[in-house]
């Protein structure tokens, strides 16, 4: 760590070596830390469209529970504030009487 500590204090020479080193190692350390990359990230975007499904889907189902919620308040409303139906007598007849039918 010292040499780091010294490096970056250092003299315009010792920035040049750094960037020389790594110029000369990039061709070698860029393929192998490709080589592990590209499959890391190839995963972690399957796991994010994976999570994306899973979050439509979930999105979905609360979508649908809340709509079926609504509908129910909603009905229920209407029918707590829905006045009784009247029974009206047929003119001519007095409320509770029956017709009866001759069958002769």
């Amino acid at each position: 760590m010292a040499l780091l500590d010294n490096g970056l204090k250092g003299t315009a020479l010792t920035g040049l070596a750094i960037g020389i080193g790594a110029a000369v190692l990039a061709p070698v350390v860029l393929p192998a830390l490709a080589g592990v990359a590209k499959p890391l990230a190839k995963a972690a975007m399957k796991s994010g469209l994976i999570l994306f499904n899973k979050g439509k889907e979930l999105a979905s189902e609360v979508g649908e529970v809340t709509e079926d919620l609504w509908a129910e308040a909603k009905a229920e409303t209407e029918a707590e504030t829905e006045p009784e139906p009247e029974t009206k007598a047929e003119p001519g007849r007095e409320e509770g009487e029956t017709t009866t039918f001759d069958q002769t």
